[in-house]
């Protein structure tokens, strides 16, 4: 296996770990303080307070803006990026459309889309860089590019959670 590939499937890898490490935990809709004296009452409610049981999770199919469209719209997707360029690592604000390639080496969630005031559509990405990055720790990554793969290999390799 090339280096490439190597880094890439290390990439995804560690995404699906990351996503099927929470596939048995139960999502709460709002965090339970563990404090000693309500931790038994807390217990007891929260099987009550679930909002979700995750039971496992389904890939987007690859190379296809429609097909990451379709599911974004229904849930926040997982996705493998190449954010190895300067251009991404120093984003600050404004719809990417910066220099990157599709070598996959960064995972990130695409939360939402939309479209600017000069009419350029972008997917809405949130990143694991902190706040101080980006816009506030989100980017807004060109959508509907010519190349299959989208920007920065954004179409790739895709998959949300199922309840």
């Amino acid at each position: 296996m090339s280096m490439a590939k190597t880094k890439a499937a290390t990439a995804v890898s560690w995404m699906m770990h990351l996503n099927l490490s929470f596939q048995t935990k139960d999502l709460l809709p709002k965090p339970i303080t563990p404090m000693k004296e309500l931790m038994e009452s807390c217990n007891k409610k929260e099987s009550a307070n679930r909002a979700a049981k995750i039971t496992g999770y389904e890939d987007v199919p690859s190379n296809s803006d429609l097909a990451l469209l379709k599911a974004v719209a229904n849930q926040p997707v997982s996705v493998a990026i190449d954010a190895g360029g300067v251009d991404f690592q120093h984003y600050k604000s404004g719809v990417f459309t910066g220099e990157c390639s599709s070598f996959l080496d960064h995972g990130v969630t695409v939360v939402g889309y939309g479209q600017d005031d000069n009419g350029t559509k972008y997917w809405l990405v949130k990143n694991s860089w902190g706040t101080s990055w980006g816009e506030d720790g989100y980017i807004r990554m060109e959508r509907e590019i010519d190349a299959k793969e989208g920007i920065c290999g954004i179409a790739m390799e895709a998959s949300f959670l199922t309840a």
